[in-house]
Parts: structure tokens; C-alpha cells; sequence
């Protein structure tokens, strides 16, 4: 392995240390990516849910929640 004082040493340091730098940047940018999917998937879920209940108000079916569980 090469020693970190000598140029090849240092040169594979610099090269490790941009590569877990550029791995960061890119794991961050995936996580918003993920994190923002979710919070669109979570509103689309509400919204659904919201047209379900409007649709079983309309068909005449007031079941709650609770009661479709049981």
C-alpha cells in the first residue's frame, strides 16, 4: 500500500477523499429525489382517500373508518 507521504500516497488520499465527497453529494440529491416522491405519493394517497369517502357519501355509505376494520 502506498505510503501517505509520498506523491502516489497523497494522490490516492486526494482521489478517495473527492470520491466520498462526490458519493455525498450524489446520496443527498437522491435523498430529496425520494423524499419529495414521498410527499407527492403521500398527497396523492389523501386526495384518493378524500375521493373514495366523497364517492361513499354519494352511493349512501356512511361507514367509518373503524366500522370497515372490524
Amino acid at each position: 500500500m502506498a505510503d501517505i507521504d509520498t506523491p502516489s500516497g497523497r494522490a490516492l488520499t486526494e482521489f478517495a477523499e473527492n470520491l466520498l465527497r462526490e458519493l455525498q453529494v450524489h446520496f443527498q440529491a437522491l435523498t430529496e429525489t425520494i423524499t419529495l416522491k414521498m410527499e407527492e405519493m403521500g398527497n396523492r394517497i389523501d386526495d384518493l382517500q378524500n375521493n373514495v369517502t366523497d364517492l361513499m357519501v354519494q352511493a349512501g355509505i356512511h361507514n367509518t373508518d373503524k366500522e370497515q376494520m372490524t
